[in-house]
């Protein structure tokens, strides 16, 4: 992957700050060396010991590809960041950890979340944490690569991506693997090739709206109704029976991405609202609360026995677990380690080949409102269709969304400029307006109980909280 600029040649120089990511080093030194790139790749990590871990299985992996990527690493970002042509952010502040505090303290007001990232109690807490950070990692991009490609994958999206560019004005990009993902789920439903796909998503990261699908000229949205309407009416009765404590207990054992009952929240919303939200039940039934108290979710209870979030923490440990294995042992990579990794990263290699080469190929990404969702509030963090271009990406003008599809994301972007003005402020009074506004909680008193806990909480990775 080669940079063309006045004419000439240069080599990418790509910064990737939390590279002690259990998951996306991984993947992304994967994607560089499979596209052939002659790159340099700097890793950043404020843990020593994790960046260790990433540089140690990094060079492994180009030497067993006997790849031309150059490597460097650092703790402080200010020592590689000049002259980088592209950063990408998958900070999380406090790591799982820290996630974890924000679902457990969440469950004991009765609050139960499947994923607790991007919204409800948790998204809002996590945003109070992984907003200063960005904002400052921001403020250094700007001094030192101001020219640079900037993308962010750290949850929650819209909140980060928005403080950045109000705190800012840096042009962060947000990037996500929840779209396309839902494509391909849509495809193999259609019983249709992915390439053969063409669709429109608009939205907020993890509420995004497929609100057109189509291949080889066909309009595929009727198709789709009609297996709606028989997966519904196919429903087992026992999904909609309550479990005995026994088998509702949680448990790490559960696939914690998959449905217990075919993520049929999703397809009641397809139904009613004429757009299939993506991606899919375990995110999609945080933006709906009150549709889901006490965690109740069809028979089962979110976070514990459907979409396990303690599964989710051990797949998590498990990953850095292995990678951690695997870069301190005496032994070469096994031959079919690189057929193990996509996911998050697999896009944004391929963004940055086609901005470089001017290829004019659409993607799904995360950009504020100048108007390409006219019934959306401007300056909001729309996740829609982008199109590259030497510049970057740059968002496609849409039509105005359905009214009711509108009224599910208008609301949310509200709630997104309410958290960011907490974090930036440092304000306890906004970040319970914040949970008030996003409807986990049944009363203020509730929502003043929760903010003080979670405040509590997390006070470590809030230097403005005084513990008590």
């Amino acid at each position: 992957m080669l940079e063309v600029i006045g004419g000439q040649v240069m080599r990418e120089r790509i910064v990737l700050i939390g590279a002690g990511s259990a998951v996306f080093t991984r993947g992304l030194v994967a994607d560089l060396i499979r596209s052939g790139a002659e790159a340099e790749l700097a890793l950043v990590d404020i843990d020593p010991e994790a960046l260790e871990v990433a540089e140690r299985l990094a060079r492994k992996m180009i030497t067993a590809r006997q790849s031309p990527i150059k490597l460097a690493s650092a703790v402080d970002r200010r020592q590689v960041l000049r002259g980088a042509t592209a950063v990408i952010c998958t900070i999380a502040v406090g790591k799982r950890r820290a996630w974890e505090q924000d679902v457990f303290i969440s469950r004991k007001h009765g609050i139960f979340m499947p994923v607790g990232d991007t919204v409800g109690p948790g998204g809002s807490s996590r945003a109070l944490r992984m907003i200063p950070a960005m904002v400052d990692i921001a403020g250094d991009v700007i001094d030192l690569a101001p020219e640079t490609l900037f993308f962010n994958y750290g949850n929650p999206m819209a909140p980060v991506c928005r403080a950045v560019r109000k705190a800012t004005g840096a042009n962060v990009v947000g990037l996500c693997h929840g779209v396309p993902n839902v494509a391909r789920y849509l495809a193999n439903t259609l019983n249709i090739s992915y390439g053969s796909l063409q669709y429109t998503a608009v939205g907020i990261n993890h509420l995004t709206w497929f609100i057109s699908l189509r291949a080889i000229g066909r309009d595929l949205m009727p198709e789709l109704h009609r297996i709606a309407t028989q997966r519904l009416a196919q429903t087992p009765a026992s999904h909609l029976k309550p479990l005995s404590s026994e088998d509702s207990r949680p448990s790490a054992r559960i696939d914690p991405y998959e449905s217990p009952c075919g993520d049929l929240f999703s397809w009641q919303l397809f139904q009613l609202f004429g757009g299939f939200p993506a991606p899919l039940d375990r995110h999609v039934t945080e933006f709906f609360p009150q549709f889901f108290r006490e965690g109740s979710y069809y028979g089962h209870t979110l976070g514990v026995d459907a979409f396990s979030f303690e599964g989710t923490i051990a797949d998590g440990d498990n990953a850095y677990d292995e990678m951690r294995a695997d870069a301190y042992s005496p032994q070469p990579l096994r031959e079919d380690y690189f057929e193990h990794f996509s996911g998050e990263h697999e896009q944004v290699i391929d963004i940055i080949d086609s901005i470089r080469r001017q290829r004019g190929r659409v993607f799904s990404a995360n950009l504020p409102n100048t108007g390409q969702v006219p019934n959306l509030p401007p300056e909001a963090i729309i996740e829609a269709p982008a199109i590259t271009d030497g510049e970057g990406l740059r968002a496609i003008a849409q039509q105005p969304l359905p009214s009711a599809i509108a009224g599910t994301l208008a609301t949310r972007y509200l709630w997104v400029e309410t958290v960011v003005e907490a974090a930036l402020e440092h304000s306890r009074q906004k970040f319970i307006q914040a949970l008030v506004l996003d409807g986990a909680v049944h009363s203020i008193e509730q929502a003043e109980a929760l903010a003080d806990d979670m405040l509590q909480g997390q006070a470590s990775h809030l230097p403005w909280i005084k513990r008590t």
